[in-house]
C-alpha cells in the first residue's frame, strides 16, 4: 500500500492533535487511527487536555478581537489562497480521506473538491455580506441593519465527511470575521491535522492572528468542553440525532446558538411516469455510495405498486454487479464501513427487518478473508417492507435499502414524511403535477427536495440541512452565512428634533 500521501501532508507516526494556527500542543496522550480498508495503523494524534483547551480558547478569543476588524475582502483573500493550496494537494488529501474513512477514491477526491468550491463561494461572499435599509416612521431618521462577526465558532464534525463539513462551516465563519475551533471525529483524526497543517501555512504567510483557526482532538469529553463553554456563542455540530440532542440541550442551557445537521432517513418516490434509467442510477448511488454512510443516503424507495416487481428486479441485477473491496481501487464500487461496531449495527438491523415481517430481495452479510481482513466490509441489502415496519423509522448508517409500495401520490408523500427525520427527499417523475405537488407546502417536509435526481449529494451553492430531528440547521450556500453573524438594527436621527416611535408624546 503506497502511503506517500501521508508524508506529502506532513503527517507523521505521532501528530499533535491540538493546534493554534501552526503552533502544536502535544499532550503525549494519543488516539490511534486505523484504516477500515485494511486495518492498518495510519498514525497517532494527541488528545486535547483541559489545560490545552484553555490555551486554545484564549488564543481564539484574542484572534477574534483582531480578525473581526480585517476588511471582509481581505479575509476572503486568505480563503482564496487556501483554496489554491487545496487544489495543489487535492490528490494527497483525497487519498487520505479515502484511506482513513473508507469511501471510494472518487468520493474522497470529490470531498476535497467541495472544500475548494466552498472556498470559492466564501471569496465571493466576502464582498456580499449585505444588510438592509428600511424607511423609518419618524421624519429625519434613517434605519438600517448590519451584520457583525459573532465570536468563536465551535465546529464538531462527523467521520463520514471528515474534511468537507468542517470547511463548509470554517470558511464561511472565517470570512464573516469569526475565529474557529474544530473538534473532528475521533474516527478520522488525521484528516483534521492535514487540513489544519495546510491552513496554518496560509495563515502564517498572511500574518493572520494565529488563533483564528484552532484544532482540538479526542472523544466526546473533549467535545463537551466546547459545547458547555459560554465563550463559544455558536456550536455547529454534525452527527446522529442522539448526539444532536445532547449538544442542543447543553448549549441551550447556556442560551448559546446551535447549528445542527443530524440524521437523515431519506426517501425517493418512484411514480409510473418515472424514467427508469434515471431511477436505477439515482437509487444505486444513493443507497451504496459511501457504503450507505452519508446523511443523505437513500434509505427508502417508495415505489408505485405497479412498478414494485420491475424496480426490484432491476436493482437485484445491478447489485449483483457491484464490486466490494479496497476503495482506493477505482474498479470497486463499495468500500468498508467505518468500524466493526458499525458492522454489528448493520447485522442487528437485518435481524430486526425479518423479525418485523420484512422480506429480503438481497440479504447482505459481513465479509471476511480475501481482502476483507479489516472486519469492516459488508455486502448491501434490499428489503421489501411496509410503512409500519418499526425499523424503517430509524436511520441505519449502512447499505440497507427498503422498498415500500404505494397506490396514490398523496399516499407516497405521506409515507415519505412519516419518519422523525427530514433531511433529503426526491421524486422520480415526468408528470408536472406530481412534481409540483411534491415541491409544494403539501409535499415533502424535508430541507432538500429534488425532482429526477437522487437524495444523495448536494451543491455548495444551496443551503444544506433538514427539518424535524435533522436539527433545522443550514450550512454551506445561500444565506447560511447569517448563522455565523449577529444582526444589529441601527437608527440614525439627522434631524434637530427627537420624535418618538408610535407617535408617543413625552413633553416636559
Amino acid at each position: 500500500m503506497d502511503t506517500t500521501f501521508l508524508t506529502a501532508l506532513n503527517l507523521a507516526e505521532t501528530n499533535a492533535g491540538t493546534m493554534i494556527g501552526a503552533s502544536r500542543l502535544d499532550s503525549r496522550q494519543y488516539i490511534e487511527s486505523f484504516s477500515p480498508v485494511d486495518g492498518r495503523s495510519l498514525g497517532k494524534v494527541s488528545v486535547t487536555t483541559p489545560e490545552e483547551y484553555e490555551e486554545v480558547i484564549r488564543a481564539a478569543q484574542e484572534a477574534f478581537v483582531t480578525w473581526r476588524l480585517w476588511p471582509a475582502p481581505r479575509r476572503g483573500e486568505v480563503i482564496r489562497q487556501y483554496g489554491d493550496l487545496l487544489r495543489k494537494n487535492k490528490d494527497a488529501l483525497g487519498h487520505l480521506v479515502s484511506y482513513e474513512m473508507g469511501k471510494s477514491l472518487q468520493e474522497g477526491l470529490g470531498e476535497v473538491q467541495e472544500m475548494i468550491d466552498i472556498c470559492d463561494f466564501a471569496v465571493g461572499l466576502s464582498r456580499q455580506l449585505y444588510g438592509l435599509t428600511m424607511h423609518s416612521e419618524r421624519p429625519g431618521h434613517r434605519m438600517y441593519e448590519q451584520w457583525h462577526p459573532l465570536g468563536i465558532v465551535g465546529v464538531i464534525s462527523a467521520f463520514n465527511f471528515p474534511v468537507a463539513v468542517w470547511s463548509w462551516n470554517a470558511m464561511i465563519a472565517m470570512v464573516c470575521g469569526d475565529s474557529v475551533v474544530w473538534k473532528p471525529s475521533e474516527k478520522a483524526p488525521l484528516c483534521s491535522v492535514a487540513c489544519q497543517n495546510l491552513l496554518a501555512t496560509v495563515l502564517q504567510q498572511n500574518n493572520c492572528p494565529k488563533g483564528v483557526s484552532c484544532l482540538i482532538n479526542g472523544d466526546y469529553t473533549v467535545g463537551k468542553m466546547l459545547t458547555s463553554d459560554r465563550r463559544v456563542p455558536l456550536i455547529s455540530a454534525t452527527g446522529s440525532c442522539r448526539m444532536g440532542r445532547a449538544v442542543g440541550t447543553t448549549v441551550a442551557e447556556r442560551l448559546g446558538r446551535t447549528l445542527l445537521e443530524l440524521g437523515g432517513n431519506n426517501a425517493m418516490i418512484i411514480t409510473p411516469d418515472a424514467d427508469l434509467k434515471l431511477v436505477l442510477t439515482a437509487a444505486l448511488f444513493g443507497a451504496i455510495g459511501t457504503t450507505g454512510q452519508r446523511c443523505t443516503s437513500t434509505r427508502r424507495l417508495i415505489v408505485h405498486e405497479d412498478l414494485i416487481q420491475t424496480v426490484s428486479e432491476s436493482l437485484k441485477q445491478a447489485y449483483g454487479q457491484l464490486r466490494i473491496g479496497n476503495p482506493l481501487d477505482e474498479q470497486n464500487h463499495v468500500g468498508p464501513l467505518i468500524d466493526e461496531q458499525s458492522v454489528q449495527t448493520y447485522l442487528d438491523a437485518l435481524e430486526k427487518v425479518e423479525e418485523h415481517g420484512g422480506r429480503f430481495i438481497i440479504k447482505g452479510s459481513s465479509l471476511s478473508g480475501g481482502g476483507y481482513e479489516s472486519g469492516c466490509y459488508v455486502s448491501p441489502s434490499i428489503a421489501l417492507v411496509t410503512r409500519d415496519t418499526p425499523i424503517v423509522r430509524e436511520e441505519t448508517f449502512a447499505p440497507l435499502l427498503y422498498i415500500i409500495a404505494y397506490k396514490t401520490i398523496e399516499e407516497a408523500i405521506s409515507i415519505q414524511n412519516d419518519v422523525p427525520q427530514g433531511l433529503s427527499s426526491a421524486i422520480m417523475t415526468n408528470n408536472l403535477r406530481e412534481a409540483e405537488l411534491f415541491l409544494s407546502s403539501a409535499g415533502s417536509d424535508c430541507g432538500i427536495a429534488n425532482v429526477n435526481i437522487g437524495t444523495s449529494g448536494a451543491e455548495i451553492g444551496g443551503a444544506f440541512g433538514g427539518e424535524k430531528e435533522t436539527g433545522g440547521g443550514r450550512e454551506s450556500g445561500s444565506d447560511s452565512w447569517k448563522a455565523y453573524m449577529r444582526r444589529q438594527t441601527n437608527t440614525i436621527n439627522y434631524s434637530k428634533d427627537l420624535p418618538l416611535a408610535q407617535g408617543i408624546q413625552f413633553d416636559l
